[in-house]
C-alpha cells in the first residue's frame, strides 16, 4: 500500500473538520490490552475518519486515542502513558505527549503536552490561537471540555 501524503494545509482542514459518528451505537471503553475504532463522518459527509482508542495490557495508565482520517491517515494521537517517544531531531519527549500530523514527517514528531501552544493547535488552555483554529474550536473539531486530556478527543464528537 502506498503512504498516503497530506499538505499541511489538508491535514489542518481534516484534523479541525468538525466529526460526528456515523450512527448511534453505544461504545464501550475497552478494556486492558483492548482497542476500539469508532467510525467518524465530516458534517458534509465527504471525509471519513476513525477514533481509535487503545490500553495497555499491563500498565493501567497507558491509553492512546488516535484521530485518523483516508484510513491510514494518523491525524493526531494522545499517548497518556508509556515509553518515552524520539522525535526526528533525537529530542526525547516522555508521556504524557501528543503527535500532531506534520507534512513530510506523518506523525513522527512528538509534543509535550504542557506545550500545546504548537502552531495549528487550540484545546482551550492555550490562550493563542492562530486562523485556522478560529474555524473551530479543538483538535478533532466541534466542542471541547478540557476537564480531562482525553475529552480532548472524547467530547468533540458528537451524534448527529
Amino acid at each position: 500500500m502506498a503512504d498516503i501524503i497530506l499538505t499541511q494545509a489538508e491535514a489542518d482542514d481534516l484534523i479541525f473538520m468538525e466529526k460526528v459518528c456515523i450512527d448511534d451505537q453505544e461504545w464501550e471503553f475497552p478494556s486492558l490490552g483492548g482497542a476500539v475504532s469508532i467510525p467518524l463522518v465530516s458534517r458534509d459527509k465527504r471525509e471519513n475518519f476513525m477514533l481509535d482508542v487503545s490500553r495497555g495490557r499491563i500498565d493501567l495508565a497507558k491509553i492512546k486515542y488516535q484521530n485518523r482520517a483516508r484510513q491510514v491517515v494518523i491525524l493526531v494521537r494522545l499517548e497518556l502513558a508509556g515509553p518515552t517517544h524520539r522525535n526526528p531531531d533525537g529530542e526525547e519527549i516522555g508521556c504524557p505527549h501528543i503527535h500532531i500530523y506534520r507534512e513530510g514527517f506523518g506523525d513522527k514528531w512528538a509534543n509535550v503536552m504542557s506545550h500545546l501552544k504548537c502552531r495549528l493547535l487550540h484545546v482551550g488552555w492555550a490562550s493563542e490561537r492562530s486562523e485556522s483554529a478560529h474555524r473551530n474550536d479543538g483538535l478533532f473539531g466541534g466542542q471541547t471540555s478540557l476537564a480531562h486530556p482525553t475529552n480532548l478527543i472524547i467530547s468533540s464528537v458528537t451524534r448527529h
